[in-house]
């Protein structure tokens, strides 16, 4: 059985300026000489989280982690109603992360994300395989609008209570997405936080059937950290990512010759097993491992298939 490594303080760590006022928190731990690998936060808004580094081997690994624009530790935070968000895309994400890349001093690095963090990095690989050693994702999405268009309208058929709370926050019969990131810019501090509140009471329902891994995840989070999530969130799905629709499985061929690990859960109600398997046909260098008892937040299967997936990197 595949097993965790303890958790471990990062070496360094720093405020790396990427323009636009905006300053991307990072930080580097494992060993200074190993092989380099980067997590990428899902979300979009979580922030990094010192756990995720748990399936990397110290010893093997120089474990790069950074929050991204507007969320955890990095400056402005999405939380303040005054930060632009007008520089907070997925143009700005991937530039900022080749800027650490440099800043770093790293040639080429192991990518490893889950859900959200899994369109960020194929638009990364995408922009610049020569940097790309090898990609591991956990609950593979693409932030196609047909992926959008299911978490927050098709996957009502499956909970009609619960997406009625959902729909009535927003006034009027427009896109749900777009009016609650309208709602996350409105002036009023109760309105920006009962918007909140209501979009992870949402996300909350849709894993709520996932006792395996983490429900009530979403609605849990801290009053600030909550706020910079959904007002990210938001953003980033009212304008699917700015990406052309199915650009990513599209442009897959520029991933030959990476290696990659496709992880997913069969019962992922968010983020359904189609995304994995598409992008699997699309890019025959990875290899799709389907966890039969978990959905999008994971299970004791889908963990030790993460880090035999890790495993298989720190080979010579």
């Amino acid at each position: 059985m595949a097993t965790s490594f303890p958790l471990i303080d990062p070496y360094a760590d720093g405020l790396l300026e990427v323009g636009d006022g905006n300053q991307v928190y990072w930080s580097v731990s494992g060993n200074p000489a190993g092989r380099p690998a980067l997590l990428v936060h899902g979300g979009p808004g979580s922030g990094s989280s010192p756990r995720s580094r748990k399936g990397f081997d110290p010893n093997i690994f120089r474990i790069v982690q950074f929050d991204q624009r507007g969320c955890g530790r990095s400056i402005p935070s999405a939380a303040d109603p005054g930060t632009d968000m007008a520089v907070n895309t997925t143009e700005h994400l991937i530039a900022d992360m080749e800027r650490l890349r440099v800043h770093l001093g790293i040639d080429r690095w192991l990518l490893y994300g889950g859900s959200w963090g899994s369109t960020l990095i194929l638009a990364y690989a995408e922009r610049y395989p020569e940097r790309v050693t090898g990609i591991v994702l956990v609950g593979v999405t693409t932030t196609r609008r047909r992926e959008i268009d299911w978490l927050y309208r098709g996957v009502a058929r499956l909970l009609p209570g619960e997406w009625a709370g959902f729909r009535s926050v927003v006034p009027g019969d427009g896109d749900v997405v777009e009016g609650y990131r309208r709602l996350l810019e409105d002036p009023d501090p109760a309105v920006r936080g009962k918007a909140a509140i209501e979009w992870c009471r949402w996300e909350d329902a849709v894993i709520a059937h996932e006792s395996l891994g983490s429900p009530g995840q979403y609605s849990s989070r801290p009053d600030r950290a909550m706020a910079a999530f959904v007002r990210i969130c938001t953003h980033y799905f009212a304008h699917a990512a700015w990406l052309e629709e199915g650009v990513l499985l599209r442009d897959a061929g520029r991933l030959a010759g990476i290696p990659g690990e496709l992880i997913h859960g069969r019962l992922d109600l968010s983020a359904p097993l189609e995304t994995a398997w598409e992008l699997a046909a699309a890019w025959p260098d990875a290899r799709l491992h389907i966890i039969e008892d978990s959905g999008h937040t994971g299970s004791p299967g889908m963990g030790e298939a993460v880090l035999r997936a890790i495993a298989r990197f720190s080979q010579p």
